[in-house]
């Protein structure tokens, strides 16, 4: 048994809105997606067996994306550590709070604590232009093989519209026009063909956007270009919050302690990790000129938190996923903190430590894919193949 189940796979179709992550790693076909169930197989018979039906459940978590983003980081984590010599248990009894953490992780000499936590950002949309999931793959499922759509929510109804007649309308305007005629237009400062559809309170604006010429002809292309923006809450500290829950959560635990923290971000930045751990950046203006130096307000640098120094290390993937694992470089964030048990360096990770107030970073000394037994360029092959128009397109 494993997490997924060789079977015959044919729908090569990217994610759609309504689907769950489980369901799409479970849906999708290709060579590409083959190797990435093949290696999570192979991962997850690596774990200890007491650990692997609650893994396995996490990984098939059809109701929480995040379940399964954080199952797939603690499989990262725990074959990175695997890959470079280290044996595990899982779970052990170990602290003074009565509390297990993840791993207790051995070599001959030395053994380490690893808490592993997933944290993503916060993204939504404003409510003026959120649109059901089903609608949206609805409007993807048009066929669209000379033009992309943009769309625009202007108004909300109280019940999930229907796409029947959305399909066929959107359709129906679609095929209507010329790509090379609009391309040609909208060069003369001409406005992209719009149209308008109503429903049940629903208000949707389109642009029609001509495809290149070399991408045009297969109808099975996804027909939706660009979404509406979303906003991104200011969640900076979220790393900061992460470390926070679990560096408090065992108590004394007489040993080197890592946690690791996989961190989904939009535009992840090393200066939120910095800033988080080792406190923000100030300049102090004088008469005479500038310094600079941090805030005392950093998880290992703020004045009350002496506690914070069980942490020794917190190890950082930034968008940790099957298609960036051979490639995302970790880095342990070491504490500077005097009583800190040293965390011990694996050969695979960069290192960042605060010297005086100044960041100073070592690389790798060996690359992050062979410690996972990965290829260097893993997954091979493209993740969504194009397909090739036929003749009569």
């Amino acid at each position: 048994m494993g997490v997924y189940i060789g079977r015959n796979r044919t729908d090569t179709a990217p994610k759609r809105a309504s689907e769950s992550d489980a369901e799409f790693f479970e849906r999708i076909a290709g060579p590409f997606w083959d190797q990435v169930r093949d290696v999570i197989n192979e991962w997850w018979s690596h774990f200890p067996p007491d650990g692997q039906p609650g893994l396995r459940s996490r990984l098939r978590d059809r109701n929480s994306d995040a379940n399964v983003f954080s199952a797939l980081w603690e499989l990262y984590v725990h074959e990175m550590l695997r890959g470079s010599g280290w044996t595990m248990e899982i779970e052990p009894q170990i602290g003074t709070e009565g509390k297990c953490p993840d791993l207790l992780v051995t070599s001959e000499n030395e053994q380490f604590i690893v808490e592993a936590i997933w944290t993503a950002e916060d993204l939504g949309t404003t409510g003026s232009s959120s649109l059901p999931p089903q609608v949206a793959d609805a409007i993807d499922l048009v066929p669209s093989p000379n033009f992309y759509v943009a769309y625009k929510v202007d108004s909300v109804g109280p019940t999930t519209p229907q796409q029947k007649r959305l399909k066929y309308e959107l359709t129906r305007w679609l095929a209507s026009l010329d790509p090379d005629q609009v391309t040609a237009e909208y060069e003369q400062k001409v406005p992209l063909p719009r149209y308008s559809w109503q429903e049940a309170g629903w208000r949707l604006s389109f642009d029609a956007i001509p495809r290149s010429p070399g991408r045009r002809g297969d109808p099975a292309n996804r027909t939706i270009g660009i979404h509406p923006s979303v906003w991104v809450a200011d969640d900076s500290d979220r790393v900061l919050k992460a470390v926070r829950k679990k560096g408090r959560k065992y108590g004394d635990l007489a040993l080197p302690f890592i946690v690791a923290v996989g961190n989904s971000a939009t535009f992840p930045e090393d200066e939120d990790t910095e800033s988080a751990l080792y406190g923000t950046s100030v300049e102090y203006l004088h008469r005479t000129g500038s310094t600079f130096g941090r805030n005392r307000d950093g998880y290992w640098t703020a004045v009350r938190d002496r506690a914070h120094s069980r942490v020794s290390g917190v190890l950082t993937v930034d968008n940790p996923a099957p298609w960036t694992w051979a490639r995302k470089v970790p880095v342990l964030w070491q504490s500077p903190a005097p009583d800190s048990l040293p965390a011990p360096v694996l050969p695979t990770w960069e290192t960042a430590k605060l010297v005086d107030i100044h960041i100073e970073r070592q690389p790798a000394t060996r690359p992050i894919h062979t410690a996972l037994g990965l290829p260097e360029h893993w997954p091979i092959g493209d993740a969504f193949p194009r397909r090739r128009p036929s003749a009569e397109s």
